[in-house]
């Protein structure tokens, strides 16, 4: 496996590397800006600083990435390691991993307004201001 990228933020990252992290399984989507290459990823393991992921597109230890966690949406970081097909990424600033995890639908806040069911008195209050239709 290689060494942790030469940048002072994955290195004191590094150190609380065991620290908080979280083993699960979830899908996302990985771009890499520099090539314009991306694809599908799959998570192994998440913390607030970073992930370890399973990929087949070939990425290269320092290289600048965007990855889309469901829940928290994009987020950027620099590939810290890279081994037989699976990648490590640092985060340029912290998440709340326990978001990523929250079943999707679950929790009306995380679901965009336009998305969420219309409750009766939400309703009755549309139906006095309706509009005319032209």
């Amino acid at each position: 496996m290689n060494e942790p990228f030469g940048n002072n933020k994955i290195e004191a990252a590094d150190l609380n590397r065991g620290n908080d992290r979280d083993s699960l399984f979830l899908k996302a989507t990985i771009k890499f800006p520099s090539s314009g290459e991306g694809g599908e990823v799959r998570i192994r393991n998440l913390s607030a600083g970073g992930l370890m992921a399973e990929t087949s597109t070939r990425a290269v230890r320092g290289e600048k990435v965007e990855i889309n966690l469901r829940t928290v949406g994009w987020i950027g970081g620099v590939v810290a390691w890279v081994a037989e097909g699976r990648i490590g990424i640092a985060f340029e600033h912290p998440i709340d991993p326990r978001a990523v995890r929250k079943p999707v639908g679950q929790n009306n806040e995380a679901i965009a307004p336009y998305l969420q069911k219309i409750t009766k008195q939400q309703q009755s209050s549309l139906d006095k201001h309706k509009l005319r239709r032209i």
